[in-house]
């Protein structure tokens, strides 16, 4: 799509510029908004829309119709400024003006173009800036023919509707994967009582306390430091761990989080779960115990910062197989491991990638001309 593309579209039409207080093209419905404290709405159907998203769902409806939502205050972002798009009956509070375009503009042309706009400029207030109606009124607005205007609209929402649509499928590919792995984990690692020998973690593997550090102690390096949460917190320059090791998250919001390494790290406020490899794979004992993430976690105690103890994962009943059935279970599950993830990295960069191309498209086809003297 290039600058010949527009110019096709435009067809030597002009292209005017109005502002959002141009009562000709535009109402600001705002004197029918009204806040409702969240214990006196009555539940219902109808969204009760704030200042980035719906509220609450209500009995009772404020305005009905096609409209555009834009944050008076509280905008989540204000260089990526909230701007939202409703059709129907809906409840507006006080945080949001209301417009919708009239005669030669079309309502969702609007909403997009909205979008690119720089509200910045526009706002007052400090910590919590406000875009009064009066300010809002001066934002500048182009208005092509209204049957350019509805083809950008198309294209823009063909844009959006395929990354719906990928992102929908991704997701559905991701979560059957997920149920499928789900399935073999579990068959593959259910053993009936007498089939194999069962033994304690604590019989089988040696488990280790982490070294407190923090970072200023720290010396700049590469090695990164383990401690409870599922990435590195920091990184240093030597380690106190390397090779298979399984480790256990010992408190805070992830305690009995199981991960597993291989490679050298530096190991803080967790323990490490460290395999006989003569009897049982390190990579066997993570698939075991990541089968009991959820019951792990709920091992967790403590009635402020949750913790869990490796005295109560050395009593911890596993399953001992031949070391080649070790090897195969394993062999399976992180095929599918892999594939799990893979999907998993990349739903969001194909998302974003999505995104960018929209933006791109979206940025061409709002990008009009303006005439001198305008802001």
């Amino acid at each position: 799509m290039s600058q010949s593309f527009m110019e096709k579209l435009l067809d030597g039409a002009p292209v005017e510029w109005k502002t959002l207080g141009d009562e000709e093209f535009i109402e600001i419905a705002d004197n029918a908004r009204k806040p409702v404290k969240a214990s006196l709405r009555e539940p219902g159907k109808i969204p009760y829309f704030g200042a980035n998203n719906i509220q609450d769902y209500v009995e009772g409806y404020t305005h009905e119709g096609e409209y555009v939502l834009i944050a008076e205050d509280g905008s989540a972002s204000l260089e990526n400024y909230s701007i939202q798009y409703v059709v129907g009956k809906f409840w507006a509070n006080n945080h949001i003006h209301v417009v919708r375009a009239k005669s030669d503009l079309n309502t969702r042309f609007l909403y997009h173009y909205l979008r690119i706009v720089n509200f910045i400029p526009y706002l007052t207030g400090g910590d919590r800036a406000k875009l009064t109606k009066g300010k809002m009124s001066e934002i500048q607005i182009p208005i092509p023919p209204l049957p350019v205007q509805v083809e950008i609209v198309r294209i823009l929402d063909a844009f959006t509707e395929l990354t719906a649509e990928l992102t929908a499928e991704l997701t559905a590919e991701l979560t059957a994967r997920k149920k499928q792995y789900n399935y073999y984990r579990d068959q593959l690692l259910s053993f009936e009582e007498g089939k194999v020998e069962w033994k304690t973690l604590g019989g089988v593997a040696e488990i280790r306390r982490g070294t407190a550090i923090t970072e200023k102690e720290t010396t700049p390096g590469n090695v990164p430091v383990i401690a409870n949460a599922p990435n590195p917190i920091y990184f240093h320059n030597k380690s106190n761990r390397d090779g298979e090791t399984i480790v256990i998250a010992r408190s805070g919001a992830y305690a009995g989080l199981v991960s597993y390494w291989n490679q050298a790290y530096f190991l803080t406020d967790a323990f490490s779960i460290h395999a006989d490899d003569a009897v049982i794979k390190p990579k066997f004992v993570y698939h075991l115990l990541k089968r009991e993430q959820e019951k792990i976690h709920q091992m967790s105690k403590g009635g402020g910062v949750p913790h869990v103890r490796a005295r109560d994962f050395e009593a911890y009943q596993i399953p001992i197989p031949p070391l080649a059935e070790q090897e195969r279970i394993v062999s399976i599950l992180d095929k599918f491991d892999a594939l799990t993830n893979s999907i998993s990295e990349g739903l969001p960069r194909e998302i974003e990638l999505r995104q960018k191309q929209y933006e791109y498209y979206r940025e061409l086809l709002l990008s009009f001309p303006k005439p001198d003297g305008t802001k």
